[in-house]
């Protein structure tokens, strides 16, 4: 194969991963097998429609909102070098692969043989409320980071759902409860990061509302909710967990409930606390989900 060539697929690899957002799909990639592994408690067919299904239609919605901000974009030094700001794909093309990746979502999660159309109503209402619900709240305010922690929601009851379980089993809400109170923070503090860059582009930003120290104490809270939602897993999984599994997930929690208190300390307001607070809520949410996953089978 000729260098242009393959220099030009790759290329064209690269834009396509980061249209599609995919550190940040693959965790709904992860959720949705949590939720589904769940339900079934075994690996089928129907787990790799459902995980295609869920992972193409976030792709294909981050996709669109990729559209939707290039204006934004171009204007914060966090996002000016992605594709459409920099012009490696235009907005057309990147419009036609988001329509094309969510059509093949949809057509996955209608193959399921069970429960296909409220798989297709969550699916559907998750690409509705992020593109649209979610796209025009963070331009109004702030805190469009709690409703717009739904779309979060959704992907492990979209499992669940493509294991045949009931969307309102207890467990199930559990797993959405989690993801959203997760997300929050999660959001929040990816915000706070970058405070002078979301002014710059005219978004409205957390640090117009709270003080430096309000916003420790607020954060603080945030991570404690998602320690209390993730160790609550191991109570009411009970045997269906095994008991190292309980361990790791209670010792996990209690290590991030610790780790929070560090936002009340005085350095509260810089970066440096909100960036290691970011990777420390993240990297307990993959304990939680692989603990569960490999728990459930």
């Amino acid at each position: 194969m000729p260098k242009q060539h393959r220099n030009s697929i790759l290329g064209w690899g690269s834009v396509l991963l980061e249209l599609t957002k995919i550190r940040i799909t693959a965790v709904v990639m992860v959720s949705t097998v949590t939720g589904y592994l769940w339900a079934a408690h075994r690996v089928t067919e129907q787990m790799v429609f459902t995980i295609l299904g869920t992972l193409l239609l976030a792709c294909g919605s981050a996709a669109m909102n990729h559209v939707q901000d290039a204006s934004i974009d171009s204007r914060m030094n966090r996002t000016a070098h992605r594709p459409i700001p920099s012009g490696r794909i235009s907005k057309a093309n990147a419009f036609f692969v988001a329509g094309l990746l969510i059509l093949f979502g949809l057509y996955f999660l209608a193959s399921l043989e069970d429960q296909p159309i409220v798989a297709l109503g969550l699916g559907g209402a998750a690409v509705v409320w992020y593109n649209i619900v979610y796209y025009y709240l963070k331009r109004w305010t702030a805190f469009a980071v709690v409703p717009g922690s739904l779309i979060g929601a959704l992907p492990p009851v979209i499992g669940w759902v493509g294991g045949n379980g009931h969307p309102l089993h207890p467990f199930c809400l559990l797993l959405a409860s989690f993801f959203f109170i997760w997300q929050i923070p999660h959001f929040w503090l990816l915000q706070l990061n970058r405070a002078e860059e979301y002014r710059r582009a005219g978004l409205p930003a957390l640090s117009d509302h709270f003080s430096g120290a309000q916003l420790g104490r607020i954060t603080t809270a945030w991570l404690w909710g998602t320690a209390v939602a993730g160790a609550v897993f191991p109570a009411l999984a009970g045997e269906l967990l095994p008991l190292g599994w309980r361990v790791v997930m209670l010792s996990a929690s209690l290590w991030l409930g610790l780790a929070a208190l560090k936002m009340l300390r005085r350095n509260a307001p810089e970066k440096r606390p909100y960036r290691r607070a970011f990777t420390e809520i993240n990297g307990y949410a993959l304990v939680i989900m692989v603990c569960l996953s490999i728990g459930a089978i």
